[in-house]
């Protein structure tokens, strides 16, 4: 993805969303992209929801156990209170945070803060999930990554939950979720 340099000194915001299903590795380019603001001296703050803790409490880590410093946060209004003086912004798993996630992140863009939001677009049923599909409509760059199917090898964009029906929200990793494709999914067991 190509970011137009500002040249004009004025400090100008925007939201990047990175989505997919699970194994796609939507963590591994939001740790990849605020690395690289780091790199450039840039400010820079990332947060997850306190419910995931499936490799850390505090760390946002990918499945390829990439990690980067982060503040667990149980409400997205907190992002807000932790942004001053900050240049880029970093939200990881945003499908579970509250209906707040879109209103903070324009706040952010509006004072001139870059953020870069990831999540998962759809759960299991292969629906939108959470303020995804909020903050899909708002976002100024959106980059949607697939995994490949289990089953077939073809690519994958559903997140297919190995164990039948229950919540929406289910915190889990291999143990529970594959990637598969639209036809895997309907069609295999």
């Amino acid at each position: 993805m190509f970011i137009e340099p500002n040249i004009s000194g004025d400090k100008r915001g925007w939201i990047e969303v990175i989505c997919g299903s699970m194994f796609s590795g939507k963590t591994e380019e939001l740790i990849r992209r605020l690395k690289r603001a780091k790199i450039a001296n840039l400010k820079v703050e990332i947060f997850k929801p306190a419910i995931d803790i499936r490799y850390d409490e505090t760390q946002v880590v990918s499945h390829d156990a990439n990690a980067i410093q982060s503040t667990p946060i149980d409400n997205s209004q907190t992002i807000l209170l932790m942004a001053e003086g900050v240049d880029v912004i970093g939200i990881d798993e945003a499908q579970f945070f509250d209906d707040q996630i879109v209103n903070v992140c324009e706040t952010l863009a509006a004072k001139g803060i870059r953020v870069i939001v990831a999540g998962l677009d759809m759960d299991y049923l292969g629906k939108p999930f959470g303020q995804m599909p909020n903050l899909l409509a708002i976002a100024d760059y959106i980059t949607k990554l697939h995994a490949i199917c289990v089953q077939c090898g073809n690519i994958a964009s559903i997140s297919h939950r190995k164990t039948a029906g229950g919540n929406q929200v289910l915190i889990g990793e291999k143990d529970v979720y594959e990637p598969r494709c639209r036809k895997c999914v309907h069609e295999k067991p």
